[in-house]
């Protein structure tokens, strides 16, 4: 019997919000234990993404979690962030992939092969699974950081830029937790100095 090539589906969330980390996760699914629902996070109701990360967890060969923080996000700039988020995702399984598969056009520094595929979310089963997790994990932080900074309303909007965050950022001003090099955090902070 050939020996199962271990490959891992990577994907990020939280490129768009104007706070908070950006939140990769890299899976390494069974082949033998078939995932029913697993595709692009987006398409998924945060219902039905909350009952297959659990899914994922327990039926993936390995999964990990990687981060970049608003600081890096502000230093090095959103898409390298999400890399370096992707890199450290992959680093952090438990078993090394032989092959990565990223979602996306742009491939992470990673210790094998990768490839990177558009709407690989939805085309490839690790690669959905990985924009499940990270998904999840992301607007999890979000409701937490919804209760350290109430008047932005994160739990609702998740850190886009939504005309209410707009509208709270300008009311309240810009908290630690938003990305400075971001078109209307760096207006406002532009206006303060």
């Amino acid at each position: 019997m050939p020996e199962t090539i271990l490959i891992a589906g990577v994907d990020e969330a939280g490129r768009g919000p104007l706070a908070g980390a950006v939140i990769a996760a890299a899976v390494i699914l069974d082949p033998q234990r078939p995932i029913d629902g697993v595709t692009d996070s987006k398409k998924l109701t945060a219902k039905k993404r909350e009952r297959l990360e659990l899914e994922i967890k327990q039926h993936a060969i390995a999964w990990a979690l990687g981060r970049a923080e608003v600081e890096e996000i502000d230093e090095i700039n959103i898409l390298q962030a999400s890399l370096l988020a992707m890199s450290r995702a992959v680093a952090a399984l438990s078993i090394a992939p032989a092959h990565v598969q990223v979602d996306g056009n742009q491939c992470p520094s990673v210790h094998c092969t990768v490839e990177a595929i558009v709407k690989g979310d939805a085309l490839i089963p690790a690669i959905g699974a990985a924009s499940i997790l990270a998904k999840v994990a992301r607007d999890r932080e979000l409701l937490v950081l919804d209760e350290q900074y109430p008047q932005y309303g994160f739990a609702q909007h998740k850190g886009y830029p939504t005309k209410a965050h707009v509208s709270a950022l300008e009311a309240h001003g810009v908290s630690p937790v938003h990305r400075r090099t971001f078109g209307p955090v760096r207006r406002l902070c532009d206006v303060a100095t």
